[in-house]
């Protein structure tokens, strides 16, 4: 079994992520977090927050809608450009994407910015068959659109149509000018947001890399242009400091600037930070430079005015945009990669603390001795008075609750057992180094904040 069956099977068994609609055989590319995935996926969503956008008094945050006007989407380029080039085999009519049939089959070949035609010729010359099926009888590449589509009204002859969006950045964009009407930001500025985004893509299925939804956090930093390489080099120094406070293994991390041909339609200069996945390097994390193109397509196509004015000058220019991206949805799956392990018989997730979904388990050393039992419950119940996220297990004996907490990710358990009645003390394991030592009660909130600093 490689890393990233260990992983899915562990997502799985632990409450992590399941199948999406699952009691029905599922739909691909759907998945479901459960009560682990959700208290991670959280902590992972505040700690972004906290990092890029609470810290740093020039960055507000926003929540605009999925839905927008769908001139929005034309304006920003996404109704033409916001395509993949998919592929169908004729026998067994399995869709792939061209680029993912190539990459994975043909060393060396650059599929980035290269037409359908020549898509259709490496994929022909080089013989690629069907994953599913073995045939070699494909339809010819076709561009298909990634947005997608709904329609807003009850009567279907008033029907209109929508899109649900497949980046964040526009409503950020299209509040602009209101924002600077109503708290008269000075450049340079950000506005950030996260939340979920749509993308009708044909994926892979290597777990929730690449999902129909997904959670972007992502913000935009407006600046003068004669300095946007220098933010974006700032920038991306800021995201490799965040992904180090996520515990991550920058070792496993690099970046990788897009060629000229591969650039999306609104961007100068992007560069992915690419993670090293079970299946290789690919994309995490990116900072791009998406000059003024979405602002002065805004306000070319609506007619209002979105120029920002200098303050000192008076001078009125539309800002340069740099653009950090991250998936929250990606990146928990980073962090399960990331911090998996096994010692012997152990399976545990080396989790940062800070993002863990349990900070710390509560156990009565025998379930079936009342005066442990109420203690430990005494204690958790304290605990969790102070706004830790702490779990309770009183199931078996005590070496298999210590796997099972292991398994995920819980960084200490507390241990009350007899000398706890006498001394008001309890035992505190490790799960790294499967230590121990003796902690009072009155010191354990003082003990536990030390170590989530």
């Amino acid at each position: 079994m490689d890393l990233l069956d260990k992983v899915t099977s562990l997502a799985k068994r632990r409450g992590y992520i399941f199948p999406g609609s699952d009691i029905y055989g599922g739909l691909a590319n759907t998945w479901d977090y459960g009560p682990l995935g959700v208290l991670l996926k959280r902590n992972i969503e505040q700690s972004w927050w906290n990092f890029f956008v609470t810290s740093r008094p020039e960055i507000y945050g926003l929540d605009t809608s999925i839905l927008m006007n769908p001139r929005v989407w034309e304006s920003s380029g996404h109704t033409e450009s916001f395509t993949d080039a998919l592929i169908d085999c004729k026998k067994c009519r399995v869709r792939t994407r061209a680029d993912h049939l190539i990459e994975d089959n043909v060393e060396d070949v650059k599929v980035e910015g290269q037409s359908m035609e020549q898509l259709a010729k490496i994929i022909n010359e080089n013989n690629l068959k069907c994953p599913n099926c073995g045939a070699f009888d494909w339809t010819e590449p076709r561009e298909f659109n990634l947005l997608f589509e709904s329609h807003v009204g009850i009567v279907p002859e008033n029907q209109s149509k929508v899109y649900l969006r497949g980046e964040t950045a526009q409503g950020m964009f299209v509040d602009f000018k209101q924002v600077l009407d109503s708290i008269s930001p000075k450049l340079p500025f950000g506005l950030a947001q996260s939340g979920l985004v749509f993308r009708n893509e044909i994926t892979k299925g290597r777990f929730v890399y690449r999902t129909l939804e997904f959670h972007l956090a992502e913000f935009e930093y407006y600046v003068e242009q004669r300095q946007w390489e220098k933010w974006f080099e700032y920038w991306k120094e800021k995201v490799n400091e965040w992904i180090e406070s996520l515990g991550i293994d920058q070792e496993n991390t690099r970046w990788r600037p897009h060629t000229k041909d591969e650039l999306s339609h609104y961007s100068k200069r992007t560069e992915d930070l690419e993670y090293k996945f079970p299946f290789g390097f690919k994309e995490w994390c990116a900072v791009a430079y998406r000059t003024d193109f979405d602002l002065k397509n805004h306000m070319e196509k609506s007619g209002v005015d979105l120029r920002y004015t200098d303050p000192v000058t008076n001078e009125k220019f539309i800002p340069h945009v740099i653009e950090p991206t991250f998936g929250i949805s990606r990146t928990l799956m980073v962090t399960l990669i990331d911090s998996y392990a096994e010692d012997g018989k152990r399976k545990i997730l080396k989790l940062d603390p800070k993002i863990a979904p349990y900070k710390v388990a509560v156990f009565p050393l025998l379930r079936n001795k009342p005066e442990l039992v109420e203690k430990a419950r005494e204690i958790f119940d304290n605990l969790v008075k102070t706004g830790l996220s702490v779990t309770f297990d009183d199931r078996g004996n005590i070496g298999k609750r210590y796997l099972s907490q292991d398994e995920v990710g819980t960084p200490w358990c507390i241990t009350v057992d007899f000398d706890t009645l006498k001394d008001d003390a309890v035992t505190i394991r490790d799960r790294d180094s499967t230590q121990q030592e003796r902690v009072g009660v009155d010191k354990l909130t003082e003990w536990l904040a030390s170590k989530l600093v």
